[in-house]
């Protein structure tokens, strides 16, 4: 009987041990539920955001930006800024799996380097949890090439001596929090190339950036972001300015996001607006801006 009686309370605590610890891996499962939602958009204003696609989801992208609202190009003779455009921007964006997207979007372009297709490969190597995972981490890199005419005049970087020097590049890290479901936060690097510059200028270019985004109300939040290039010739003094945004953006359902927004950046892409910022908010020389996402099933 005692033998038995000792068999009884070892199956009793084995299964006592393995109802132990499936309670603690369910408890571990449910502790690292991902953050979702740390921005609304896969951008913020000019800046990507650390947000990926869901997987088969395809993301139909239009964005435009107007002239300055003021300054000597500004006012009422250009009805403040609206009867112009610094740069206009069409492109789908799609998603392979729910951390990696790939995508092609077609930009006017605002510096020398005009009618620009940029393909985007992005990908999040690690979401929030609230277990031990207090950030998300996602990496972009893009290709640009401007399909614009060569030029005949010389020294200038539209002539073209070989068709590479069509080509930019920018990759990024994106590192970012959600605080709460009012606030997140995001801080970026970012390394950019471009195969000509000017003698004065050096092809590669450093730069680091911060975007917010607060929760108003269940549709709309306030977002802000900041890219600051960190380079000799990119001073004030030379009339170069970090880009800086602000703006609004809401959730109007059925998979729309709309943006609308305030920025001295007069490009809507990496290796236009970090290299070719030349507008001055305190001189009135900032624009609007909107942005239109929607999102469809394949």
């Amino acid at each position: 009987m005692r033998v038995i009686r000792k068999i009884e309370n070892m199956i009793i605590l084995n299964r006592l041990s393995h109802i132990f610890l499936i309670i603690l891996f369910a408890s571990c499962l449910m502790g690292q539920e991902l953050v979702y939602e740390t921005f609304k958009d896969r951008r913020v204003i000019n800046n990507h955001s650390v947000e990926t696609l869901p997987a088969r989801k395809l993301d139909v992208r239009i964005g435009h930006r107007f002239g300055n609202l003021g300054g000597p190009n500004g006012g009422w003779t250009t009805f403040y800024g609206l009867e112009n455009s610094t740069d206009i921007l069409t492109g789908f964006e799609y998603g392979l799996t729910n951390a990696l997207d790939i995508g092609i979007f077609r930009t006017k372009g605002s510096s020398e380097l005009r009618q620009n297709i940029n393909a985007l490969l992005k990908a999040k190597l690690m979401g929030q949890n609230d277990l031990n995972n207090p950030i998300t981490v996602t990496v972009m890199g893009m290709t640009s090439v401007s399909t614009m005419a060569k030029s005949s005049a010389e020294g200038v970087i539209s002539s073209f001596p070989k068709e590479a020097h069509r080509l930019s590049f920018h990759t990024q890290l994106m590192l970012a929090r959600k605080f709460s479901p009012l606030f997140s936060l995001q801080v970026h690097g970012g390394w950019t190339y471009r195969n000509l510059v000017y003698d004065e200028d050096t092809n590669d270019l450093v730069s680091a950036g911060l975007s917010a985004r607060i929760q108003v109300t269940r549709v709309l939040g306030i977002i802000l972001d900041g890219t600051f290039p960190f380079s000799g010739l990119r001073t004030i003094e030379n009339g170069y300015y970090p880009a800086l945004g602000i703006g609004f953006e809401f959730e109007t359902g059925g998979g729309h996001v709309f943006q609308i927004n305030l920025t001295n950046a007069t490009g809507m892409s990496e290796t236009d607006f970090i290299p070719y910022t030349t507008s001055n908010w305190s001189e009135g020389e900032f624009r609007l801006g909107f942005t239109i996402s929607r999102l469809f099933n394949l």
